[in-house]
């Protein structure tokens, strides 16, 4: 193209015969715009996470974990509840189609074909555009998840019992039982164990029998006839075992 009047050469589009690699400037050349690994931008990151470690140490101070009571393999009523950020897994294990016989659909199929998918998306959709709505494919998925993942936690939330949750999780005070008393040995034979736990502390089904205030006739006629929950007929002993069973939950007491 000739150079005529108005016009300008803005452009080659020769390609160079030797390739010439391609070397970063050295950061000598910007002064004023750069600093030193060490000490400088290491002491910056150091004084930074020295910040949000406090303020992490404050918030554990203020705000304590909330621990249970120490768990017991008896226990068969007690409602887990895995941390927030698994609740769409758990709540994903009520229902029967992944639940049950079905349980490894729910575990191990299911969220392994999600979290593939998300794994393929680059592939799936390889096309230049960064605009989401240009590229429906991964946009798509994201929102399906994004979605499941958000429903799934969401009813996992609002169907739990936490009135119940927090009464099976109560720390109660221990009290030493001897379970080679006779007392105690009626009380297992009757599954009074299965549902009032190993330690007669309660759980999630029954309330404790450490310090009820009963008397023994109130405590046996309990036994007998049940109350709240608990049916009628569950003590299959004598008489005389129901006595002492009676007398052993009375006696204890907390400290």
């Amino acid at each position: 193209m000739h150079r005529g009047k108005g016009m300008k050469f803005v452009g080659d589009s020769r390609v160079p015969a030797v390739r010439k690699p391609n070397i970063p400037k050295d950061y000598s050349e910007y002064p004023g715009k750069t600093e030193a690994f060490w000490p400088n931008f290491l002491l910056k990151e150091w004084m930074v996470g020295a910040v949000f470690l406090i303020g992490f140490l404050c918030l554990t101070v203020a705000h304590p974990s909330p621990l249970e009571r120490i768990a017991d393999p008896t226990d068969t009523a007690y409602i887990p509840l895995p941390d927030w950020y698994f609740l769409f897994l758990y709540q994903l294990l009520k229902y029967s189609y992944a639940s049950g016989p079905y349980t490894v659909i729910g575990a191990i199929v299911i969220p392994g074909l999600a979290f593939g998918a998300l794994l393929l998306a680059p592939f799936l959709d390889r096309g230049p555009e960064r605009r989401p709505w240009k590229r429906p494919v991964a946009t798509g998925m994201m929102l399906l998840t994004l979605a499941s993942i958000v429903y799934l936690t969401w009813e996992a939330v609002v169907t739990h019992d936490w009135k119940q949750a927090a009464e099976q999780g109560k720390i109660r005070a221990e009290v030493e039982i001897d379970k080679n008393a006779e007392g105690y040995k009626i009380a297992q034979a009757n599954t009074c164990t299965s549902c009032h736990g190993e330690n007669l502390s309660g759980g999630a089904a029954a309330p404790s029998l450490i310090g009820t205030g009963l008397t023994p006739e109130e405590i046996a006629k309990i036994s007998k006839e049940g109350k709240g929950g608990m049916p009628a007929g569950i003590f299959k002993g004598t008489d005389e075992e129901l006595k002492k069973l009676a007398e052993f939950i009375a006696g204890l007491k907390e400290e």
